[in-house]
């Protein structure tokens, strides 16, 4: 056991160090490699080092029989092949036995997204007369106009900002940084959060920080915030269904390749490390032309 507590504290430094992954991921990969340990001890398999094919391969028959999903058994068979790959690397393990064992094919999930008169009907719903209301126009003129994750626009500070280039440096997943621009709707919305709702919201703040979006503590905003504010929002706008921050993601994706933008620049914008990540908004493009043809056209 000390032995395999040893190759796991040196696979996650590995993936920390030389792969540069996140805590999240670093977090994930941990809970699936103690999932599988625990279904080898039950197996009455003598440790990791002793697992072959076969037991691979029960072990995603065991998977499906919990009822997971495609996506989830493919995300774990990922991280196992990954881990004795690296095993096999340090001499640890003399081969790999997820190494020929194949990845569940993924449904395919398009992307919800918002159409563009809804999101112009959810603008006009705002309430600006107060420094929340301020704030949550600031957050989604930004959001929408950046596509930019929710995790990467809580941790936006007011230094990342440059009105002048109308430009906010964003921090990345995996740490990779990217200069992503926004128009003169979220910068006057943002400049007026700012002047008249920040300070009046930070002034509550226990302790001191520049994050640039607070609650009504004057804290730095949180994800799971951003998601009652989003929801609350819709609410407002008296529209039916919930506002996921990444629906803004996704609805500023399409709308940009709707109006001509090319794939290439909306990855860089996405911060898309593959450009097969950004190619499932050409479907939801495509899907939108083929409904407004089928309404349109007189011999559709």
């Amino acid at each position: 056991m000390e032995e395999q507590s040893l190759s796991l504290q040196q696979f996650f430094e590995y993936l920390q160090i030389e792969k540069n992954c996140s805590q999240y991921t670093i977090d994930n990969y941990s809970k699936d490699i103690r999932e599988f340990s625990l279904f080898t001890s039950e197996q009455g398999i003598e440790g990791l080092q002793a697992v072959q094919y076969s037991d691979a391969r029960l072990y995603l028959t065991v998977l499906y029989g919990r009822g997971l999903s495609k996506r989830s058994v493919a995300r774990k068979t990922s991280c196992l092949r990954s881990f004795y790959k690296f095993m096999m690397r340090e001499g640890m393990a003399k081969e790999n036995p997820f190494a020929l064992v194949s990845l569940p094919k993924k449904d395919q999930m398009l992307p919800r997204f918002m159409y563009e008169e809804e999101m112009n009907k959810l603008f006009s719903s705002l309430d600006k007369d107060t420094p929340l209301g301020l704030r949550d126009s600031a957050l989604l003129e930004l959001l929408y106009a950046t596509g930019i994750r929710v995790s990467e626009c809580c941790s936006i500070k007011m230094e990342d900002i440059d009105f002048s280039l109308g430009t906010v440096l964003i921090h990345g997943k995996g740490k990779k940084d990217r200069y992503v621009p926004f128009g003169s709707f979220a910068k006057d919305a943002i400049q007026c959060y700012i002047k008249e709702g920040r300070d009046a919201l930070y002034d509550s703040a226990k302790n001191g920080h520049s994050h640039l979006f607070v609650n009504f503590r004057g804290d730095a905003l949180t994800p799971r915030g951003v998601s009652y504010i989003l929801n609350g929002l819709i609410k407002k706008a008296a529209s039916e269904g919930t506002l996921h921050p990444h629906m803004l993601r996704h609805s500023f994706a399409t709308h940009l390749l709707n109006n001509g933008a090319d794939l290439r620049t909306v990855q860089e914008l996405l911060g898309h490390s593959k450009i097969s990540s950004t190619q499932i908004y050409t479907h939801v493009t495509k899907d939108q032309l083929k409904k407004v043809y089928n309404a349109t056209h007189p011999r559709a």
